[in-house]
């Protein structure tokens, strides 16, 4: 007897013989012999045990599925834990750890990745949940395409996504839920991707420039105190007064941890960001807020900064994040300022994650290129008239 669910197959003996040219294609035995009536007989009564066994899991609301059925029908019933209960199981805790272990924005990038996983169960196998035990290589491979294809993911952010499901998985493998990891044999990986930030006289043109308007005042300050700082969105906008202390040089500098990486940042104020500071200090909002500077959420902040690329000229998309791309290139490494130190006032828990930046640092490695061919080449020149001597 097989069972088909959405295309998929499971197969039961009936423990039951008869020759092949006594059986017909509708299932059933041909003849009016007794032995042939109690044949049919038997074989309905199996086929409507699966039907009732199949209304049973609707009626209760559960995964229908032709394993599950055949589970049901071998007594064996439900089938450990499903991938939906567990997801959401991981995503509560990780939500009772936010302030603590991690970021909101952490908490939102897996309840959106959830979203999609129910998504792509209801696309693809018309079902609302699935058991662990029934996730396989196909399934991971079949969600990869789901997101390139149906959600028109680039191929960094469906890695993401499903780098953010691998780490359910292992939550159930190492709990034991699930025997089998359905991502042994499975491999994807970010590719890199280059990161655009603003040269030296495209910064200036934006801390320059004469605004009036002052919503893009407030954004073009942010913007350019993340230049300085190195700090993202969720650093500058949670930024408050009393992070700003003075160091072992006596200056000021910002000490906190980052929201991301929960890692101690401490950046020394330079001239720009401080400059920034100074003039909100007494701004009604950053006091009512206890902010260094007052300003709106994430969404708002890159629409206004494409309003200020196209008021200052420059032909780039302008996003928040490209500040700390900025700091970390133009007014960093591009300085001299050694990689470790830029490392670490980045927040970054590896260098290497830093060392992305170094690469597209080209200006730099030309000028340095530069000084030392300027150099061989006075020293060729002192040799040449030495031998001449």
């Amino acid at each position: 007897m097989r069972i088909t669910v959405n295309g998929k197959r499971a197969d039961i003996s009936t423990h039951r013989k008869i020759e092949p040219n006594r059986w017909n294609k509708a299932g059933k035995a041909k003849g009016n012999k007794d032995d042939i009536k109690q044949l049919n007989s038997y074989l309905d009564i199996l086929r409507n045990k699966i039907y009732d066994i199949r209304a049973d899991l609707i009626q209760r609301d559960e995964l229908v599925s032709a394993e599950i059925i055949k589970n049901e029908y071998n007594g064996q019933g439900k089938k450990g834990k499903t991938l939906i209960e567990v997801f959401e199981y991981h995503n509560q805790k990780l939500k009772e750890l936010v302030g603590k272990d991690y970021a909101p924005a952490t908490h939102k990038r897996y309840e959106t990745t959830l979203q999609h996983v129910k998504g792509f169960l209801k696309y693809k196998y018309r079902t609302n949940d699935i058991y662990l035990t029934q996730l396989d290589h196909e399934f991971v491979t079949e969600l990869e395409y789901f997101f390139k294809i149906h959600h028109k993911c680039n191929h960094n952010t469906a890695a993401k996504y499903i780098k953010n499901l691998k780490k359910v998985v292992n939550l159930a493998v190492k709990n034991d839920w699930l025997a089998k990891d359905p991502f042994a044999k499975y491999n994807i990986h970010i590719k890199e991707v280059k990161r655009d930030y603003l040269e030296q006289e495209e910064l200036s043109l934006i801390e320059e420039k004469d605004i009036r308007i002052e919503r893009l005042d407030v954004i073009r300050d942010a913007f350019v105190l993340a230049c300085y700082t190195g700090y993202a969105y969720a650093e500058i906008e949670d930024l408050a007064p009393e992070d700003i202390v003075k160091g072992i040089d006596g200056e000021y500098w910002i000490v906190k941890y980052r929201l991301k990486t929960d890692t101690r940042s401490s950046v020394p104020l330079l001239p720009q960001a401080l400059r920034v500071i100074e003039k909100y200090k007494e701004h009604p909002l950053a006091l009512t807020r206890n902010k260094v500077i007052p300003i709106p959420s994430n969404q708002k902040v890159n629409v206004y900064l494409k309003e200020l690329a196209t008021i200052c000229g420059i032909n780039k998309n302008l996003t928040f994040h490209m500040a700390r791309h900025t700091f970390a290139t133009t007014v960093t490494l591009t300085n001299g300022v050694p990689i470790e130190s830029v490392s670490q006032m980045l927040g970054h828990k590896n260098i290497r994650t830093t060392q992305i930046y170094a690469k597209v640092v080209e200006k730099k490695v030309s000028e340095d290129m530069l000084i030392l061919k300027n150099k061989l080449t006075n020293n060729l020149q002192r040799n040449e008239k030495k031998s001449n001597i």
